[in-house]
């Protein structure tokens, strides 16, 4: 399978790192021109850097904005008003008991994990429905389906975006335009690598075995037994974001590993 994305405009938001960084990397070397984004203009050219390095030939371009804000998003949509493949994958994660949580912190991972991705598909759907192509991607999570217990506020926010893809899915039936969600267990992303960094420290292992360990402790359901890498997280973003995908639509795509438990 040749997936070319020539000719396509992608944005991918929060992609100065991680999943987010590894699928604008798949995206550029796939033949689109790539729009990166970030909150700090720093970090946003430290990236499109490393998008042009692992494809020379791509256009790339960055955004800086945060887009857990109205404002933000406008920003976004003003330097870059039109796309056909959009991947609402910037989000935050973190562990915090339900009871320590204040109402603010509830809207602060609402505001950032679910509503960025609702101004935002919002706005650049209906060109993608008058062209007759479109690719829309939302980043969930196999935490969406199996809640943690020290992190509800986040899973909450991943069941949500769970929700507004399948909808937004029948809401453009019929106009060539997918919506899908993606979902990503345990990965090794930077944010999970710092996370794990101490225990690793601390028992002399490195960050993968680390991560194998947390896996078989926490979703020991786990059928690869050990955290994906970001790059097999972004091989299904891009995949669902290719003229290949065509029929593919109102699915949530597992990339979890096998950790959630289901035949379904």
């Amino acid at each position: 399978m040749q997936i070319d994305l020539n000719g396509k405009t992608a944005i991918v938001t929060g992609s100065t790192k991680g999943i987010g960084l590894a699928t604008a990397q798949g995206l550029a070397s796939a033949g689109a021109t790539v729009i990166v984004n970030g909150r700090k203009q720093a970090d946003v050219d430290a990236a499109v850097a490393e998008v042009k390095a692992s494809a020379p030939d791509a256009e790339v371009r960055g955004v800086a904005a945060d887009l857990g804000a109205s404002s933000g998003c406008e920003a976004l949509l003003k330097a870059e008003p039109r796309c056909e493949i959009l991947v609402n994958n910037v989000g935050i994660f973190g562990p915090q008991d339900f009871f320590d949580i204040p109402d603010d912190e509830w809207q602060r991972f609402f505001d950032i994990n679910v509503m960025s991705g609702v101004r935002l598909s919002r706005a650049y759907l209906p060109d993608m429905e008058k062209a007759g192509w479109g690719r829309v991607i939302f980043l969930s999570s196999e935490s969406g389906l199996n809640i943690p217990a020290d992190m509800i506020h986040y899973g909450f926010t991943k069941t949500a975006v769970l929700g507004i893809s399948r909808g937004l899915a029948k809401r453009m039936a019929g106009t060539g335009v997918t919506v899908n969600a993606v979902l990503p267990g345990p990965t090794l992303s930077e944010g999970v690598e710092g996370m794990l960094k101490d225990d690793a420290d601390k028992r002399g292992v490195s960050i993968e075995q680390a991560g194998k360990d947390f896996v078989m402790a926490q979703r020991p359901s786990s059928i690869i037994q050990r955290a994906a890498t970001v790059e097999e997280v972004a091989n299904m973003i891009v995949y669902a974001c290719s003229k290949q995908s065509s029929a593919t639509t109102g699915a949530a795509l597992r990339v979890d590993g096998g950790v959630v438990d289901s035949i379904a």
